[in-house]
């Protein structure tokens, strides 16, 4: 298959890439490398971590439809996986009108062009943030999600509608997966893993939420690569699934697996809730598990596996 990721040069969607050629699938990046973090991060996932894969890479903005039209009608795809989105719940906080417009007006762009181009499999990425303050234990779902506390988890429970409406009017088969907490090597340098790997390296405090009263289905991002690809073949019509870990685990737990493979304490500074963000997200899996998809990667290994990666990467 010839397939289009979009945020190509993104932790989750260079990851796919690799394991997508490995199979023998032709991939299509596209990626705008804005500075949402270091752009320097994304290039060298595309020049190092990608390195000796032979893939396309179109340098644009989902935002640009005349740009999509050129790729849509000269690459010929055949299936569609679109990352490319503004990230994280803090930053939308303080801009709202931007995570509109990518996230909103940028997937319907993709939208039409799917639909012009007679995609087979549409599949994006929505996010565990869209059950809010969901107080039922785990998210399933069939659980409500009417209510965001985000202006990023409004954008992506956009997404899920703007997709249901394109696979009932135009029959274009469209897949939102809802991920939980994804972490690994390569990862984003807004996520908690990264912030406090790199704090406790250099004797940094780092901010605990909540008191440390929090949980997390953590997803290594092997098992979110594998996931989107058991989707990408089912072809579903219309389609929501829930991809996560397996294991709840509690903050605290996490911290000290970081301690263990830094081999220093952190020094923390325990603050309340921030706004936007939710005490626990727990994943149903039951869906995907049918589709014959499971994680196989734990929190003890996965975190090995980055503290590993940055002391290498930042020559540490």
């Amino acid at each position: 298959m010839r397939i289009l990721v979009t945020g190509g040069a993104g932790f989750i969607g260079s990851n796919l890439t690799k394991k997508l050629i490995d199979r023998g699938d032709e991939v299509v990046i596209v990626d705008n490398f804005n500075d949402y973090y270091d752009p320097q991060l994304k290039e060298d996932r595309i020049k190092k971590f990608l390195k000796g894969y032979k893939f396309k890479l179109y340098r644009g903005d989902i935002r640009d439809e005349k740009f999509l039209e050129k790729i849509f009608k000269k690459e010929k795809i055949d299936k569609v996986v679109h990352l490319a989105a503004m990230a994280g719940v803090r930053y939308a906080l303080q801009n709202p009108n931007l995570y509109y417009e990518v996230n909103v007006l940028g997937t319907q762009n993709m939208l039409n062009m799917a639909v012009k181009y007679k995609i087979k499999n549409f599949v994006y990425a929505s996010s565990s943030s869209v059950y809010g303050n969901n107080k039922k234990l785990p998210f399933s779902e069939t659980d409500s999600v009417d209510n965001p506390i985000s202006p990023y988890a409004a954008s992506k429970k956009a997404n899920e509608l703007q997709a249901h409406v394109y696979s009932h009017v135009y029959k274009l088969p469209t897949t939102g997966l809802r991920f939980f907490t994804v972490y690994g090597p390569w990862g984003r340098p807004d996520m908690a893993l990264f912030l406090f790997t790199d704090a406790i390296i250099k004797g940094e405090t780092i901010n605990v939420y909540n008191r440390g009263k929090m949980s997390r289905n953590f997803t290594y991002v092997d098992d979110i690569a594998s996931g989107i690809m058991t989707v990408l073949d089912k072809n579903a019509a219309y389609d929501i699934v829930n991809i996560g870990g397996d294991k709840e685990e509690k903050l605290t737990r996490f911290i000290e697996v970081i301690e263990q493979n830094v081999g220093k304490k952190a020094k923390k500074k325990l603050l309340p809730m921030q706004p936007g963000d939710v005490p626990a997200t727990v994943a149903d899996i039951k869906k995907l598990r049918k589709l014959g998809w499971k994680p196989t990667t734990r929190i003890e290994q996965g975190i090995e596996n980055f503290v590993a990666w940055y002391k290498e990467y930042y020559k540490i």
